[in-house]
């Protein structure tokens, strides 16, 4: 079995390596937004050079053909709108943004960046993101003095370039979150594994022991009725005969135990139901238990209010399930055991109560306590034997029987064990055979 240091290094290693690999893949993914952003900013860039350039070309085309005409007219041009006309700065701007895959969700202008005052362009109220926007180039190679600017605003731009790659970032989360949910599995796995590990590992040791007991009790008893001094005592002989009995039959019922879980496991209980007297039942399975009962100075008070007390079910595992009950009642008391046994009934069935006042279960124990192999810890008592097959035989059973059970318990004060049990019905009809 792996030594726990090293299992809690490997999950420390793989924990480490989890959030390494996702602190670089979140590093890259900042970094593409980074690039994507400077492109971004170089593809408008490039864009209101284009039609900067555009402008000083038609400028230049305008001023040459003035020139050569047979009556030349100069006219001296004092503002910027003798140089750009609104409409071909916004034809401009479309053809030039379009050709960047800049399509709509901007806002453009020319204004004098020393007064503030906008000449034309694509604006509403809310100018002064236009004078603090971050895309803005002089229009000083086309239009003197040098205090006109081109500038483009973009109220969405986060959002736009984020569209870009959100594809990617998607793409990306989505692999942290699978990795991130594998490694919880995988962890919770070997969790799982490990201690099921363990409580086969103490199945095994508890089993050994359990067996070793009645085997040594026999060899001892046998060794001795083969001494002719034994032989000689009728009374000794018998004494020892009875030993060697009792402890057999207590091995073949342990032997029993593991037999019917790994019956139950593989689906092969054929239950033989019949029509049972639930409160007669339970007045035979207390009979067992009464010279252990008065052994411990202790007793068994039942209270049947059921009516009626017939239900559908199999005989033998029924008396299975309350012998089971009530022995793990009398196991769990740390002092005289008092166990009420008691059953009410509705419409659909009879319920049945066993309730003591042992040690109790604690409430994070209580989801566990039906599952194959568990024994809840018992601190300092090391008396209490078993598999920690019991109850999920139990609950195994119940629901065999389309029934269910269900545990209230509190450490110091006991525990009550409720088992319903369904009327005879469709889904438990009677047998003829």
């Amino acid at each position: 079995m792996m030594k726990k240091s090293l299992f809690k290094l490997i999950i420390s290693v793989a924990l480490l390596s989890l959030f390494g690999v996702v602190f670089t893949q979140v590093y890259w993914v900042r970094n593409a937004l980074y690039l994507k952003e400077e492109q971004f900013k170089g593809s408008v860039l490039i864009g209101m050079k284009s039609v900067l350039n555009q402008l000083i070309l038609l400028h230049n085309d305008s001023t040459l053909k003035q020139l050569q005409s047979p009556d030349p007219c100069i006219i001296e041009k004092t503002h910027v709108t003798d140089v750009i006309r609104p409409d071909r700065l916004d034809s401009l701007m479309r053809l030039e943004m379009g050709c960047m895959k800049i399509n709509k969700d901007y806002e453009y202008a020319i204004y004098n960046k020393r007064t503030g005052r906008f000449s034309m362009g694509s604006y509403g109220e809310d100018t002064d993101n236009l004078i603090h926007s971050e895309h803005q180039i002089s229009i000083s190679a086309l239009f003197s003095p040098g205090d006109y600017y081109m500038t483009v605003y973009f109220p969405n731009q986060q959002a736009m370039i984020l569209k870009q790659i959100l594809g990617w970032m998607l793409l990306s989360a989505g692999f942290i979150v699978l990795v991130f949910l594998s490694f919880w599995y995988t962890v919770s796995t070997v969790f799982r594994q490990k201690k099921l590990s363990e409580m086969k590992t103490d199945f095994i040791n508890n089993m050994t022991h359990e067996f070793k007991t009645p085997i040594s009790t026999i060899s001892l008893a046998a060794e001795m009725l083969m001494k002719p001094e034994v032989n000689q005592s009728a009374d000794k002989v018998s004494r020892y005969a009875s030993v060697v009995f009792d402890e057999n039959n207590r091995l073949q019922k342990q032997v029993e135990q593991v037999l019917q879980i790994a019956t139950i496991d593989k689906g092969e209980v054929k239950l033989k139901l019949r029509s049972v007297d639930i409160h007669r039942l339970l007045d035979k399975a207390t009979e067992i238990f009464d010279l252990q009962i008065n052994e411990k100075n202790g007793h068994i008070e039942t209270r049947y209010q059921a009516e009626p007390g017939e239900i559908s079910g199999d005989r033998m595992h029924l008396m299975n399930v309350f012998s089971n009950l009530i022995d793990n009642a009398i196991k769990y008391s740390d002092k005289p055991p008092v166990i009420t046994i008691s059953t009410e009934s509705d419409r659909h069935g009879v319920y049945v109560h066993v309730a003591d006042q042992g040690i109790g279960i604690a409430t994070q124990n209580q989801h566990l306590i039906f599952k194959n192999l568990y024994r809840v810890h018992t601190g300092d008592r090391h008396d209490v034997k078993g598999f920690g097959l019991g109850l999920y035989y139990v609950k195994r059973l119940v629901e065999l029987h389309q029934g269910n059970i269900s545990v209230e318990s509190e450490p110091g004060k006991g525990s009550r064990f409720t088992v319903f049990l369904p009327y005879i019905n469709e889904h438990n009809p009677v047998s003829d055979e």
